[in-house]
């Protein structure tokens, strides 16, 4: 069953978002792009004349109550995007009353799922790993049956609709979907959209596929970078992962970020590569500062800035770009491409001293997307590259999902997909 099939006139539709938005310290919404990919959706149940009930998580709660997590803060901003009156339910597990009172056309959006511990299924308080933690989480995963099927009974068909959180096997991400019949559970837009956008590029792959994958740690991405090495025909790997195999290989790196206990891992990434027929492009040189300030993006007073070979660098030296060289490699290495993948930046883009390399990347992606490539952007920091540089319409999709797109791309099979399509 699809969203585009289903007759939602008299129904109650219970929707799985990601309202997980970012707040200010005053409870205002800094980003509502979460919201506004969940509308055609949300408008969709209504104009057709069905009645909306919304769930979504905030932050980590982690089972406990937390007013500055409480989704009571968005409740107009939802209403002004929906162009309807929003409803509060102040309990998710207690808004029965409310879900049946609830008349067609009307909106009811629940509070906090995580509030509950059973949304997540994990005990809290307990240390991961300890009997009591194993013992506590049997009883858990009855207590979130318990917990899922009562979110069932608000409404009267189930459409998942969060990406975002697809990849976990949450109560009212993937259980829930146990108390709806087949022809009464579905995909929403944004999640056909993105299971689609990941498709394109796994299976109905177009010739050439260039997969650019960033990021400071291989050991994050090597799942990912393993099962891409036998669907692309070039792999650009760049970021703070380009030093361990420098390091690999007897290079000087500095003092640039690098996982000693991964040379061998670099190393057979690069055999895997060989065997086949990938072309793996790493940077040749970087822009290295003596001085960075990791957790402002900025460069600390009297530090220096200089470009180095990406294995000769100095003691001293942090590689935080990919220098001009290695950009225009790189730029030339998406050229022609007809299928890109984009996760992960090439540098510390958040400063403009480092972000030469990620905009050379992200236009060159835009470039070939205008010549007919499909583009597919995932990744939170790949993300804020692109609204960076103003590229943000110039690429064919940007995934809403970050740890559920890497899940996808890496080959596993996530909850919130297969407990609608069976």
């Amino acid at each position: 069953m699809t969203i585009k099939d289903f007759n939602f006139a008299g129904k109650k539709a219970i929707v799985r978002v990601d309202f997980n938005v970012p707040l200010d310290g005053n409870g205002n919404i800094t980003d509502d792009t979460r919201i506004r990919g969940a509308l055609p959706t949300l408008k969709h149940i209504l104009d057709q004349g069905g009645a909306l009930i919304i769930m979504s998580h905030m932050g980590k709660p982690k089972g406990k109550v937390n007013p500055k997590l409480s989704l009571g803060q968005i409740k107009d901003a939802v209403s002004a995007a929906l162009g309807a009156p929003v409803q509060f339910a102040p309990d998710c597990a207690k808004a029965k009353a409310q879900a049946d009172a609830l008349k067609m056309g009307e909106v009811l959006l629940l509070e906090n799922l995580r509030y509950y511990p059973e949304e997540e299924g994990k005990p809290v308080g307990l240390e991961k790993g300890t009997p009591e933690y194993d013992e506590a989480k049997k009883a858990m995963k009855a207590s979130q049956k318990e917990f899922a099927k009562t979110l069932a009974s608000y409404a009267d068909c189930y459409v998942m609709d969060a990406f975002g959180t697809a990849h976990r096997k949450h109560a009212s991400t993937a259980v829930i979907a146990d108390y709806f019949d087949a022809d009464n559970k579905m995909l929403g837009f944004l999640m056909e959209k993105e299971v689609q956008a990941v498709d394109n590029v796994l299976t109905d792959i177009k010739r050439p596929f260039v997969a650019i994958m960033g990021g400071s740690k291989v050991s994050t991405k090597i799942g990912i970078i393993e099962n891409l090495l036998g669907k692309v025909d070039k792999l650009i790997l760049c970021g703070g992962m380009t030093y361990t195999f420098m390091k690999a290989h007897g290079g000087e790196i500095g003092n640039s970020i690098v996982e000693l206990d991964k040379l061998d891992v670099a190393l057979g990434v690069e055999e895997m590569a060989k065997k086949n027929g990938v072309e793996l492009v790493l940077a040749e040189d970087s822009v290295c500062c003596t001085g960075y300030d990791f957790a402002n993006f900025c460069v600390k007073p009297g530090a220096q800035i200089k470009t180095f070979p990406s294995n000769a660098i100095e003691e001293g030296w942090d590689g935080l770009d990919v220098g001009p060289v290695s950009a225009q490699k790189f730029a030339k290495a998406i050229e022609g491409a007809k299928t890109i993948l984009w996760n992960g930046p090439a540098g510390c883009f958040e400063c403009d001293d480092f972000c030469a390399g990620s905009r050379a990347v992200g236009e060159a992606v835009a470039k070939a997307t205008a010549e007919g490539a499909f583009s597919l952007i995932g990744g939170g920091d790949s993300v804020a590259c692109v609204h960076k540089f103003g590229l943000e319409d110039k690429v064919s999709y940007i995934s809403t999902g970050g740890g559920a797109l890497l899940e996808a791309i890496e080959g596993k099979v996530l909850p919130g997909v297969a407990a609608i399509k069976g």
